[in-house]
């Protein structure tokens, strides 16, 4: 297979970026993207460390994120399965890339920069759902804000069709890794148990 090993190579293969594609990028959080931000209750945060790269869905009922004032972005640490590993990264490297998302919106809004992870809990108390709140926060400091054009979500139809029937569920997964592991009613009791689960 033959590969590309060099900047120059690959530069010529695609020719120049496109005006607008360098133009729309901004240092801050501008009034309108902090409208679509705040709009956002999805996001893919995407972090890197010795180990390697890695990426995990954030989600919220309400704003995923806090705008604390241009540049800067507070995302809550809910409860997950504990593996932690962008928090793990960011304590170790503290570049990060946000990708925020909107149902029926065709545009993504991508946020660069550094972060920290903060348990003041000053900062977390500030964060309250059903009475629980985050062991952290992850305080981001933007570097660069910019929208990503619709062509992704526009060639996958995303937001207009349901690929699922058929799909392996959690319990597959398991099962299929663990002999005798009884997937059936792992997955069939999961929306219950994580009820409590939640944040």
């Amino acid at each position: 297979m033959k590969t590309l090993t060099d900047i120059e190579a690959l530069e010529a293969l695609y020719g120049p970026a496109m005006e607008a594609a360098i133009t729309k990028v901004t240092q801050r959080v501008t009034p309108l993207y902090h409208r679509w931000i705040e709009a956002s209750r999805f996001l893919i945060l995407s972090t890197v460390g010795p180990e390697g790269t890695d990426a995990t869905p954030r989600g919220d009922d309400g704003p995923v994120v806090r705008i604390v004032d241009d540049n800067t972005i507070w995302l809550p640490d809910w409860r997950g399965n504990n593996r932690i590993d962008n928090l793990r990264n960011i304590v170790r490297d503290g570049r990060v890339s946000l990708m925020f998302m909107v149902p029926g919106a065709n545009n993504v809004v991508r946020v660069n920069g550094t972060a920290v992870v903060s348990d003041d809990p000053q900062v977390t108390a500030t964060f309250e759902q059903r009475g629980k709140h985050p062991k952290t926060v992850i305080v981001i400091h933007v570097g660069e804000v910019y929208f990503q054009c619709a062509k992704a979500l526009l060639r996958s139809g995303l937001w207009t069709r349901n690929d699922s029937d058929g799909l392996p569920s959690a319990g597959d997964f398991l099962k299929a890794i663990h002999e005798g592991f009884d997937g059936e009613s792992y997955d069939a009791g999961y929306a219950e148990n994580a009820k409590g689960r939640m944040w």
